[in-house]
């Protein structure tokens, strides 16, 4: 495979960079449009090859843009020539935005398997190059959102007065500023404030609400405004970008890299109706689909359970006699907690009165519920269809899983809308919510579940034995329940022994995979 590709889309030159695994995959890739032809890339290939291959960089598509005039393209406004032997401003950018937007990126996304959507879309440039790409966050953040900004020039003329005068980015962005403590030191013009202005930016962003776990700043003390600074910024801002989780770097040195499991991508989605957020791991397996495509397991927790299902089906399905492959997609919280105890909470229940639920440990008060349905709203009219968008999947074995009051969930959507997945696993289910209100959806599902020859989901449910006795029972009750009144469903029973509440989890994963395939 060529390494680069010089194309010609409109009258616009750009230089196409495809990663190692493109041709051999039939993956999709997040894409980053570079400024200035796309040197910060071309100038530490190999460097980049490392980080994909050593899994501390998700691969990514890379477009270099070329521009006949910088000083026209990257300026917001015109603005007058800062001496009298240079040229002044013609302040084009927003067309060049635009442009890349609504000409480049629909081609780029047409011709190659890139991920679409804007969390998975960057835009990277330094000096004038950095002041452009932040601009495209006030103006398309609904194209690019994630912006590098390597030593921007905030010194332009209005600048900080329009930084002011704003509302702030959209808090969805994603971004990466490098600043050095030598730019602008030997300079005469305005050029000499590069420093202050950007801290004064940064500074403003903050004040502004910009959430600081979105935000990078990386300060150099020694760094200079030159393409040699910039370019050894960029491979870190494509790794704080595109990785999952940004922070703030005081100072820049860092040398220790990160576990990274390969083949996983993680990225947010916004929840069109309630506004909440929500961090989504996929796992995708190294074999290409089966002509009916990849089964899909939808875990819950995904912060606590997406690595080791994802490390897990990576061995089992390694041939000649592994399992199907599987891909595996975790939904989750931006949190660094395994459980994010007030969201789930609020997205695994059904609203329950404080008198229809036990006294909690402590005495402490039950955290927001009844968001049940808004979630398993999101993971229908959202999330499944933005993954059959991205990746080839078999729509017939799509599985549900969730333990505890993620299991709690799971058992509520089979009962509730069974047809959105074909099979549900719960674990450990939290059958006593809301004295135990399963049993009474059961009563009316129950009598509506299909007779043989039509839908019937497959179900999986699984205890430890050292679990709390009401939970084991619970559990069983539960099957019993099911079983009766519909003696042709497909329910599945298991208690893992030596296993409690908590240590099943690890214990049920084959048995879960398998459910998952078969």
């Amino acid at each position: 495979m060529r390494k680069f590709q010089q194309l010609k889309i409109g009258e616009r030159e750009v230089l196409l960079y495809l990663p190692p695994s493109y041709e051999k995959t039939v993956r999709h890739y997040p894409v980053v449009y570079v400024h200035d032809g796309g040197f910060l890339f071309t100038s530490c290939l190999n460097y980049l090859e490392h980080l994909f291959l050593s899994g501390q960089l998700p691969e990514l598509i890379c477009v270099g843009v070329e521009t006949a005039c910088r000083n026209d393209e990257y300026t917001p406004w015109p603005a007058e020539a800062l001496a009298p032997t240079s040229i002044g401003f013609g302040g084009m950018g927003r067309r060049y935005i635009d442009e890349i937007a609504e000409v480049l990126k629909p081609y780029i996304d047409r011709h190659y398997r890139t991920i679409p959507a804007a969390d998975s879309t960057g835009m990277i440039g330094g000096s004038l190059g950095g002041l452009i790409s932040w601009f495209a966050g006030y103006w398309r953040p609904d194209v690019f959102g994630k912006l590098g900004l390597l030593s921007p020039s905030f010194w332009y003329p209005g600048v900080l007065d329009f930084v002011r005068g704003s509302q702030g980015l959209d808090p969805n962005l994603r971004v990466y500023m490098s600043l050095g403590g030598l730019e602008g030191i030997y300079k005469q013009t305005v050029q000499k404030n590069m420093v202050y202005c950007g801290k004064e930016v940064y500074r403003l962003m903050v004040e502004q609400g910009f959430p600081q776990e979105q935000l990078t700043f990386a300060w150099d003390p020694d760094g200079t405004h030159d393409d040699l600074f910039m370019a050894q910024r960029f491979p870190e801002a494509l790794q704080r970008l595109f990785h999952s989780t940004p922070g703030l770097l005081q100072p820049v040195k860092e040398n220790s890299a990160r576990y990274h499991i390969p083949g996983t991508e993680v990225w947010r989605m916004r929840a069109d109706h309630t506004g909440r957020e929500y961090r989504v791991f996929v796992a995708v397996p190294d074999a290409p689909p089966p002509e009916a495509g990849y089964p899909v397991l939808y875990s819950l927790d995904g912060n606590a359970s997406f690595g080791s299902l994802a490390e897990a089906m990576r061995l089992q399905s390694r041939g000649p006699h592994g399992i199907p492959a599987a891909l595996i997609v975790g939904i989750g919280y931006d949190s660094l907690e395994p459980l994010v105890t007030t969201e789930r909470f609020r997205d695994y229940t059904v609203y329950a009165e404080d008198g229809e639920l036990p006294e909690r440990p402590g005495g402490t008060k039950w955290p927001e519920t009844g968001g049940a349905d808004e979630f398993l709203d999101f993971l229908e009219r959202q999330l499944k269809p933005e993954l059959g968008r991205r990746y080839r999947i078999n729509r017939a074995k799509q599985t549900l899983f969730g333990h505890s009051l993620g299991g709690f969930v799971t058992l509520y959507a089979m009962m509730t809308r069974r047809e959105a997945f074909q099979r549900y696993a719960a674990a450990s289910p939290s059958v006593w919510w809301k004295n135990h209100v399963l049993y009474t959806l059961w009563e009316q599902a129950g009598e509506t579940f299909p007779d043989a020859g039509e839908f019937s989901p497959e179900i999986l449910l699984i205890t430890g034995t050292e679990e709390k006795e009401s939970m084991i029972r619970d559990a069983r009750e539960l099957m019993n329940r099911l079983t009766q009144s519909c003696p042709k469903l497909a329910v599945e029973y298991k208690e893992v022994e030596r296993e409690g509440h908590v240590s099943v989890l690890p214990a049920l994963i084959s048995e879960l995979l398998r459910f998952v395939t078969s």
